[in-house]
């Protein structure tokens, strides 16, 4: 975004609108390009990014002048910036609906091929793999279990 905010400057001689137009193409790149374990933190960072952007269209020569520009680029265009905000958080939620409606399918249809006996997909077993270990029915006995082994030699004693 800061790239984008000098771009801005460079091109449109730091136009706010300009900037905000662009930051909410960006705000929803964003949201579709995070990784689905990361989807929550869209919509948090796209208004750090949004400030980030900002001090090279605020105005100010120098570096108290400048962190005032950005809270008066902050305060007046925040429309821009709740927008973005908005729309990432929209992607996200589509994004993450999709990603449940899809493991809630997988289930259904691992369920309804464990009813039928049957592996769910003919990609669930690797080409050659062992099939996994059968289940051991709840009135068959138990297998005994081994008697912990010790270390041959005298006990250490520890302080």
């Amino acid at each position: 975004m800061t790239l984008l905010g000098c771009l801005v400057e460079f091109l449109f001689g730091g136009s706010p609108g300009a900037y905000g137009v662009l930051f909410l193409l960006l705000s929803a790149l964003t949201a579709l390009w995070v990784r689905r374990a990361d989807l929550v933190t869209a919509p948090i960072c796209v208004p750090i990014a949004f400030t980030a952007g900002a001090v090279p269209i605020a105005d100010g020569n120098g570096f108290v002048a400048r962190v005032m520009g950005v809270f008066t680029v902050l305060a007046l265009h925040a429309g821009w910036l709740y927008a973005g905000t908005l729309v990432a958080a929209l992607v996200v939620l589509v994004r993450g609906a999709l990603l449940v409606a899809r493991r809630a399918a997988a289930a259904r249809a691992a369920r309804t091929a464990a009813r039928a006996g049957r592996p769910a997909r003919p990609t669930d077993r690797a080409a050659g793999a062992a099939p996994p270990p059968a289940r051991r029915s709840p009135s068959a006995p138990r297998p005994p279990h081994p008697a912990p082994q010790r270390a041959p030699g005298p006990r250490r004693r520890t302080v």
